[in-house]
């Protein structure tokens, strides 16, 4: 058995090849933060011919800052606790509609799409106003059990018109319980 460093790090690469993939496999989201934003967004995706892939925009998810020859930091969470399992880097390319790549990713893509309003015009739609794109991974792994950044990655909320429950008036559960009684 070859114990140089060389086949260490081979085997090193391999394992954590195979962790990215199983996990971004089993995972029905990930995080995704484009070069150049602040914060990550949550996408839907699928694994197909080794990267990740996903439709957006048009009437699909946002992908915000995700551009063609751009880079992106995804991190992906454990399918049975939900917290960060991995994340590592990737070079973003939009796949051209209708070639080849193409076809396999939307097919792929088609399986994991919850309540589409348009089954059974769904590639065409996406051929029209979507980008799909492919996320491939570069370099090794920037997150992995054992090796994990400290800090919490908490990000405020987005804003938004909703607010939280009030406490109740101190009085009213007397008038709800007063009109029970009679």
């Amino acid at each position: 058995m070859d114990r140089t460093p060389a086949a260490a790090a081979t085997a090193d690469d391999f394992l954590d090849r195979a962790l990215l993939e199983e996990a971004a496999k089993k995972s029905g989201l990930l995080w995704v933060r484009a070069d150049g934003q602040q914060q990550s967004q949550a996408l839907w995706h699928a694994w197909y011919d080794g990267a990740v892939v996903v439709v957006g925009d048009g009437g699909e998810q946002p992908l915000h800052g995700l551009t063609a020859g751009a880079g992106a930091e995804v991190t992906v969470r454990s399918k049975d606790k939900w917290g960060r399992l991995t994340g590592w880097r990737a070079r973003v390319s939009e796949l051209a509609p209708q070639s080849e790549a193409w076809l396999g990713a939307v097919e792929e893509l088609k399986g994991k799409r919850l309540n589409a309003p348009d089954t059974d015009t769904i590639t065409e739609r996406w051929a029209r106003e979507c980008r799909v794109l492919r996320l491939e991974p570069v370099g090794g792994l920037s997150e992995q059990p054992g090796a994990m950044p400290d800090g919490s990655h908490a990000t405020a909320p987005m804003p938004s018109p909703a607010t939280t429950r009030r406490p109740i008036p101190a009085g009213l559960p007397k008038l709800l319980f007063k009109r029970r009684r009679g």
